[in-house]
């Protein structure tokens, strides 16, 4: 449909009063809020994630279009969290490590968790280790994510997952671990169930490890 694509269109170009008022006209014509959500908004920002991961973009239009995403989510907000619209397909506790105050990156991969149905406890940022292991447990969350921009902070995440695994959630919670500084061969070493590079591939490995598709 026309209209979907012009609201994933203006979430790529980062028009967040277009976005609002094209979700509004959606609703109006009786889309329902979760086509407008899986392909208007979330299509949109897909794209985006996979511009980024190219490099054909940067991460200034990219917090553009997260913001045009997140104002078309505002207007279904409402809907989502009425009868039945609440469901999600999971809960995220989110935070960046104790020590580095960055956030760009986990601001990101929060609003496209939660574009793409999940619930999430963002604990901000320079989070201590015990404060997300006692929220996983509080929050009954399935996924523990992580961000990190600085290697020095790192050391952190390790602490988070022997955290949870003392706990008793090894096989309850799973884990996921990013940032600048992070790589694959990082989040092997440390026991961390995935690792993302970007905010679109943070959303697949979720799923991934959920067994949703």
């Amino acid at each position: 449909m026309e209209l979907l694509k012009a609201i994933a269109e203006n979430v790529r170009n980062g028009n967040a009063g277009k976005v609002t008022e094209l979700v509004k006209k959606a609703l109006d014509e009786k889309i329902h809020w979760s086509v407008v959500l899986e392909k208007g908004l979330s299509a949109g920002m897909e794209v985006v994630g996979h511009l980024f991961k190219d490099e054909e973009i940067f991460l200034p239009e990219v917090l553009m279009a997260a913001k045009a995403m997140d104002a078309g989510q505002k207007v279904l907000e409402p809907l989502m969290l009425g009868a039945g619209g609440g469901r999600k397909l999971g809960t995220v506790v989110l935070g960046t490590v104790k020590g580095d105050m960055h956030n760009l990156g986990k601001n990101l991969v929060n609003i496209m968790l939660r574009g793409a149905g999940f619930e999430v406890v963002d604990l901000g940022v320079d989070v201590a280790s015990d404060i997300f292991v006692e929220r996983a447990i509080s929050e009954k969350a399935q996924v523990v994510g992580m961000s990190a921009l600085l290697t020095t902070t790192m050391p952190h995440m390790r602490t988070v997952i022997e955290g949870l695994h003392k706990a008793g959630l090894k096989d309850r919670v799973k884990t996921i671990v990013g940032g600048a500084c992070v790589t694959q061969q990082f989040a092997d070493k440390i026991g961390a169930d995935a690792y993302a590079d970007n905010a679109g591939g943070a959303v697949t490995r979720i799923k991934e490890l959920l067994g949703l598709k």
